[in-house]
């Protein structure tokens, strides 16, 4: 009897805790209106033509479990989406999305053949074939690509990768020498 109690205990407590937690995979950044607003590929590019900003590309998968910590926590820091927000047009490319892009005159198409679960060769260019995730592509405001950043980031390394983007030091110094001198 003391063990049904102890579990209809944990399953009421767990319960209560869910009915807090975001719905729709949503953030509590997303909640709260801190959030970073996240277009498609297409949206981005067309919002681009109107009002020049750099471009972020989160390339993910919906498998990785450190693309969902990243969303979860770093993403999810009010400073660094409202620095992303400011700064850039972010988006969300999930790698195995099986919907064409149009860019640039080519349609990008996702492969079924390549790897265990396929891969979209847009994903594929942006990333110059390396296939692992969370990845995430600077481009300037010209589209063209500035660097590819690989894995999860803590709050205030990723505000640094941040910082040397929209403050241009990619073009006097490499990031780690930036990071090693960065506040």
């Amino acid at each position: 009897m003391n063990r049904f109690f102890q579990l209809g205990s944990l399953m009421i407590v767990a319960l209560i805790f869910a009915s807090f937690m975001p719905a729709n995979n949503e953030t509590a950044a997303e909640i709260g209106g801190d959030a970073v607003k996240w277009y498609t590929w297409e949206e981005a590019i067309a919002a681009n033509k109107n009002n020049k900003k750099k471009i972020f590309v989160d390339v993910y998968t919906d498998w990785c479990g450190w693309c969902k910590r990243m969303d979860a926590t770093t993403f999810s820091d009010p400073a660094i989406a409202k620095h992303m927000n400011d700064n850039f047009y972010c988006v969300k490319l999930d790698a195995e999305q099986k919907e064409d892009i149009n860019y640039g005159g080519n349609t990008y198409k996702y492969l079924s053949n390549y790897g265990r679960k396929g891969v979209h060769q847009f994903a594929y260019t942006l990333l110059d074939g390396t296939m692992s995730y969370p990845q995430y592509v600077f481009l300037d405001e010209n589209e063209g690509k500035l660097i590819v950043s690989k894995g999860y980031k803590k709050v205030d390394d990723f505000m640094k990768e941040l910082k040397y983007i929209t403050s241009e030091a990619y073009k006097t110094s490499s990031l780690s020498t930036f990071k090693s001198k960065a506040k």
